[in-house]
């Protein structure tokens, strides 16, 4: 039987094909590698000289290297509400970790952070949707439980959430995959299984595949020939920090980057596809609710200070790394203070669509750092709001270029002021010298908090000096059983 077409259907067919390789023309792929806890000094081309990071390295010598970026958040959840939104997370209220942590009995309450990121909120995946391109996102969601508030229902047409720390256990996979983990298959080796995959589906239309592995948060785990290779170097080197099974986890995630690139050379790519790397928030040295021993150590973001959880430079600066062969001139680096919720409006630029008519955007393009590195974006200042009991106090925070205000928000009035650019690691404090500068950010910093209508704490009419200390399960209402919990790193057979 002979299949007859119409004429216009013909004319039709031929302007879609004649469009869809104009598209192909004008736009980039673009896969965000988005590490988790992954720290500031955690890699070889931030200062690291334990951990082998090759892959990493290979992929900052061949973009833009950023030393002033910033995690939106302290913590996960906040960071991936941020690059999600285009919004400082404040707006939404997604200020913890998703549920949070309780200190019932502290000097104050201090507020509950949505449990969801809303689905009225215009999603980075939509307006890349929007914009022609196909979306996909791999491994950690940490936006809400349920059906209901998956990648899937925010405008990714491929997702797999998976769940279990080192070896894939429960995942959800919504779109085209018939993949499935192999047999004690190291989870950040699924990760990359899956997004090559997505990448071959959709080689030849343009994509944004967003990569979020478990790793390196804790409970550590890692392949034991990569642990005892970091074991034999501690003793080498006479250093104890990172832990040698944290190191092992940042070369699985080095591992899975250079695979991620091989297969963009392989399906002929790679000078089409914008690499972003980063981290969701500053690095770990310590379990929130450990307060003792040496051995719980993981990693030292010296000379920054504090960790994870906290408002000083250990807690929000992390690395970012852009390679994009087209544009972006190899070896690069650049200063200017950027942050997550930039990623939302440059995306967007890069893929040629329109930012949601509706809906803040807080973030900035870095397009024109990508072609200028020197340049200076037209912003003011930089904000977080963290008003939760983690590695620190409740606290906001301000930068104004080289100067950096903490407010801390548990009824103590504390206020510490630094200048970053002759103090990085924030020994100084230079509130009371310098009060006229204090007061004037901390004027800036309440009325931005007033302007993004940000929850803050509370005096608490059950604070009890005496078991401020503990920490409460928000689930189960019970006290966290820190006694309980691992206290070494597992490592998984090989």
């Amino acid at each position: 039987m002979t299949l007859r077409v119409p004429p216009f259907a013909l004319a039709i067919a031929l302007i879609a094909c004649c469009f869809s390789s104009q598209a192909r023309a004008d736009q980039s792929n673009i896969l965000l590698i988005f590490i988790d806890d992954l720290g500031w000094k955690d890699i070889g081309c931030y200062g690291n000289d334990l951990v082998e990071t090759p892959h990493i390295d290979q992929l900052a010598a061949e973009g833009l290297k950023f030393t002033n970026f910033y995690a939106s958040g302290a913590v996960c959840s906040p960071t991936r509400c941020a690059v999600q939104s285009g919004q400082n997370q404040a707006r939404i209220g997604i200020t913890a970790h998703i549920p949070g942590h309780w200190r019932p009995f502290e000097r104050v309450i201090t507020p509950q952070t949505t449990m969801a990121l809303p689905l009225d909120t215009v999603t980075v995946a939509e307006s890349m949707k929007a914009a022609g391109y196909t979306t996909g996102y791999v491994g950690k969601w940490h936006l809400g439980n349920g059906p209901e508030f998956q990648p899937d229902r925010q405008g990714y047409d491929f997702s797999a959430v998976i769940g279990g720390p080192h070896l894939p256990g429960r995942y959800r996979v919504q779109g085209r995959s018939d993949l499935k983990p192999k047999p004690n298959q190291y989870r950040t080796d699924f990760e990359a299984d899956l997004c090559i995959d997505f990448m071959k589906q959709n080689k030849d239309q343009p994509f944004f595949l967003m990569l979020s592995p478990f790793a390196v948060h804790i409970p550590l785990g890692a392949m034991s020939e990569k642990v005892q290779k970091y074991e034999a170097k501690a003793k080498q080197t006479g250093k104890s920090l990172p832990h040698p099974v944290y190191a092992a986890m940042i070369e699985h995630c080095d591992d899975m980057v250079g695979r991620l690139l091989e297969s963009l050379d392989e399906l002929g790519i790679s000078d089409d596809t914008m690499v972003v790397f980063t981290s969701d928030n500053g690095g770990l040295y310590q379990r929130y609710d450990y307060r003792e021993a040496a051995d719980d150590l993981v990693s030292t973001q010296a000379p920054l200070k504090g960790e994870k959880g906290s408002l000083h430079e250990g807690g929000i600066r992390v690395p970012l790394i852009i390679r994009h062969l087209a544009t972006v001139k190899s070896a690069g680096v650049c200063d200017e203070p950027t942050i997550s919720h930039d990623f939302y409006p440059t995306f967007v630029e890069l893929a040629g669509g329109e930012l949601p008519a509706n809906q803040t955007i807080d973030g900035h393009s870095l397009a024109p750092l990508l072609s200028d590195p020197t340049s200076r974006l037209d912003r003011d200042a930089l904000h977080w709001h963290y008003p939760h009991y983690h590695h620190d106090r409740p606290a906001s925070a301000i930068r104004e270029r080289e100067w950096k205000l903490i407010e801390y928000l548990d009824g103590t009035g504390d206020l510490e002021l630094y200048n970053l650019a002759n103090d990085l690691g924030e020994t100084k404090n230079l509130a009371s010298e310098k009060k006229g500068r204090a007061g004037d950010l901390k004027r800036k910093l309440t009325q931005w908090r007033s302007s993004v209508l940000a929850r803050t704490p509370m005096p608490n009419p059950s604070y009890d000096p005496e078991r401020a200390h503990e920490w409460w399960n928000l689930k189960s209402g019970k006290p966290v059983p820190s006694d309980q919990r691992q206290r070494f790193p597992a490592t998984e057979k090989d």
